[in-house]
């Protein structure tokens, strides 16, 4: 996952491939809670791992749930009933004893705090399910959770006896559920539906817990996003509750319902994730399709109907048992114009592929985008300007016409992972315009690896792909300020030296001289050396050699085997296979001048031979090998001089290369000069 402060991406251009999509998080979190809430164990498949379950998966453990990891899968068991003797009647419609409890707070603490982030699909049912099975309870999350009105669903529950406390502003989060005396069950229940789904599906997983008689439940209004209850009545049928319903208005939880664990359950895959990569296809997929797995046209989930939109506005699919197939139909796309309240969350991709229209498209009945996980409708239309669209933001409409102009952007996100995914498809613009998503790592509320993903299958000509080259001796300290300048801006890294010191490695341990005796064969060797580089260890055949080839004597291999240009040709090659999305970050003596020489940025580093020594021999002394000073200066003197003098590829600056000298610098403060001098290429303003 990428966790850095921003991704900046590059001019896309085409998609072809496979994408295996994580669990819902709308049925995952639902699967979870009714799990916790049955009699018995229930192994569930497939689960999304994201932000959003693990704040629930947290609160089911703080409530006292069992829950164990049993390889891929999850066994969740339902709350223990308290011991018998415990408290009952009070109105409540059945014995205590005989249904799921969550475990009290120790005597003297208080409430239980459970915080549940800005996962609305852990607020919502959470908070409806303790405050009918009883308890002291705190529930909060972040800021901008408790700017998401949950007024609707405390009045409802209120109507039934339940006593619930704002702690902060009326009608939002954190809330102080208490215990109820009694609850009223007689009389309908209101709740207003054109507000958020998640009240009704809140209230509909936890009355099952008390329906000793029916309990009817009426929607006051329209009731939006129906998709989502379709979900919620699916998923409390797995689980035993067969809920009768009149039309959208009226649901009734029939008399002596009560969850038992299906035994096993898989998670379908996400149809909301899937929009993206729908879309993917209908912008880039030419040649071969995006192949989509784990989620077909039979899904349960509401937001499969993205297809329909995506078909009308040019998409080719074509759809089998659990996978879907996309490429690019009409283009440019077709403009729409089109009721998305079956679609809420989806239709934030179709307001980016409407950048990529023949004409103005309108997307209608999305008020519910304003008490999301940000007001999405002012995000939308403001990030959609950005680019150069003309939008027009109604109360509960967005018109986007395509930009007359393409202009590259930074992407505010919104601390929301469906603004980044969405935006995201802004690269495959036809000016070749560059993006930059702020706070990409927001994605990891439902999606932790959709830019891994979205990488994987898609492609653009390598001088597209940017590369960052830092050059320098030895001992300057390249490595280091490399690999962290790779991570602070999400880019693969290459260490060039760490390539010819494993060749190095690999020729004396087949027993070859590193000389001109045995250069073609040390180069055919190098041809298809089996490295990896992972975190900061490095594999040679799956064995980890980091340590091995740090030696002195390694660096030394490395120099030498530098020297023969057959090994260097082929080397070439394989440090150039490094060049992928999103970027890369390439240290060596050569990657400016030989290797990368279309590189956008050129860093030439350097200090003092003095102050390289020293640093040579604190690194030397900490790991308690024997070294002096004069004796290390000497050394990387006389390498400089026989880098610098070399036949091939001699160590020298590029001359568009930075210069930057460190000697006098923390690796903070030179990581953060590239930074300020990388900002300064790109198209769009610096964060």
């Amino acid at each position: 996952m990428f966790a850095t402060a921003f991704l900046d991406l590059p001019p896309l251009e085409e998609a072809a491939g496979k994408v295996i999509l994580p669990g819902s998080k709308s049925i995952s979190n639902r699967v979870l809670l009714l799990a916790a809430l049955s009699e018995g164990t229930t192994v569930i498949h497939d689960l999304l791992e994201s932000d959003d379950t693990k704040v629930m998966l947290d609160a089911l453990r703080a409530l006292g749930c069992s829950v164990v990891h049993s390889g891929p899968s999850l066994e969740i068991t339902g709350f223990s009933p308290p011991p018998s003797g415990g408290r009952s009647g009070g109105g409540r419609s059945a014995p205590e004893a005989e249904r799921p409890h969550p475990s009290p707070p120790p005597k003297g603490e208080g409430a239980k705090r459970l915080f549940l982030g800005n996962a609305g699909t852990a607020m919502r049912p959470l908070t409806a399910a303790l405050a009918l099975l009883g308890g002291d309870y705190e529930v909060s999350g972040i800021a901008r959770m408790h700017e998401r009105p949950i007024g609707d669903l405390v009045d409802a529950l209120r109507q039934l006896g339940c006593r619930i406390d704002y702690l902060g502003n009326e009608g939002y989060p954190p809330l102080r559920i208490h215990p109820a005396d009694a609850l009223q069950l007689a009389a309908p229940i209101s709740v207003r539906g054109d507000v958020s789904s998640q009240f009704l599906t809140a209230l509909l997983m936890a009355l099952p817990l008390v329906a000793t008689q029916d309990i009817v439940i009426e929607v006051v209004g329209d009731l939006i996003s129906k998709p989502y209850i379709e979900i919620t009545l699916n998923m409390l049928q797995r689980f035993g509750i067969a809920v009768r319903r009149d039309g959208w208005q009226r649901f009734i939880i029939p008399a002596g319902s009560r969850y038992q664990s299906p035994g096993e359950i898989h998670v379908e895959a996400d149809a909301s994730s899937a929009s993206y990569f729908v879309a993917l296809g209908a912008l880039a997929a030419v040649d071969q399709p995006v192949r989509i797995e784990g989620v077909g046209a039979d899904s349960i989930q509401g937001d499969i109907r993205f297809l329909d939109a995506a078909q009308a506005m040019g998409a080719q699919v074509t759809s089998g048992p659990n996978w879907l197939e996309v490429k690019r139909g009409a283009w440019p796309l077709k403009a729409i114009d089109l009721d998305c309240n079956h679609i809420p969350d989806a239709a934030m991709t179709l307001a980016v592929m409407a950048l990529y229209a023949d004409g103005i498209s309108t997307l209608r009945n999305i008020a519910s985008w304003r008490v999301k996980e940000t007001d999405r409708l002012a995000a939308m239309a403001a990030e959609l300007r950005k680019l150069g669209a003309t939008v027009v933001e109604g109360a509960d409409f967005l018109r986007v016409a395509p930009p007359a102009t393409w202009t590259s952007a930074a992407i505010h996100t919104y601390d929301d992972h469906r603004m980044a995914m969405c935006f995201a498809l802004a690269a495959f613009n036809p000016a070749g315009t560059h993006v930059r998503i702020l706070d990409p790592k927001c994605v990891a509320k439902t999606f932790p690896d959709y830019f891994e993903a979205l990488f994987s299958v898609t492609r653009t000509d390598a001088p597209h792909i940017p590369v960052l080259c830092v050059d320098g001796p030895t001992a300057s300290g390249k490595g280091t300020l490399a690999s962290q300048v790779a991570h602070r801006l999400g880019y693969h890294y290459l260490d060039s030296g760490a390539l010819y010191r494993i060749t190095g490695h690999a020729a004396v341990h087949a027993g070859l001289s590193l000389d001109v005796a045995h250069e073609h064969t040390i180069a055919r060797m190098a041809e298809t050396l089996p490295i990896v580089f992972h975190a900061d260890r490095v594999l040679l055949d799956g064995v980890d050699v980091t340590d091995a080839i740090r030696t002195e004597e390694a660096g030394m291999n490395a120099s030498k085997v530098s020297a023969l240009p057959a090994v260097r040709t082929a080397l070439v090659a394989l440090q150039q296979s490094f060049r992928k999305l999103p970027g890369l970050v390439a240290d060596g003596r050569d990657m400016g001048t030989v290797i990368f020489p279309d590189a956008p940025l050129k860093v030439y580093l350097t200090a003092s031979a003095a102050q390289r020594a020293e640093r040579r021999y604190k690194q030397l002394i900490s790991k308690g090998i024997p070294a002096t000073l004069p004796a290390l200066r000497a050394d990387l003197e006389a390498r400089d001089a026989r880098d610098s003098n070399r036949a091939v590829a001699p160590l020298k600056p590029a001359e568009d290369a930075l210069l930057l000298d460190n000697s006098g610098q923390s690796v903070e403060e030179s990581v953060a000069q590239v930074l300020k001098w990388w900002d300064e290429k790109q198209a769009f303003a610096p964060r």
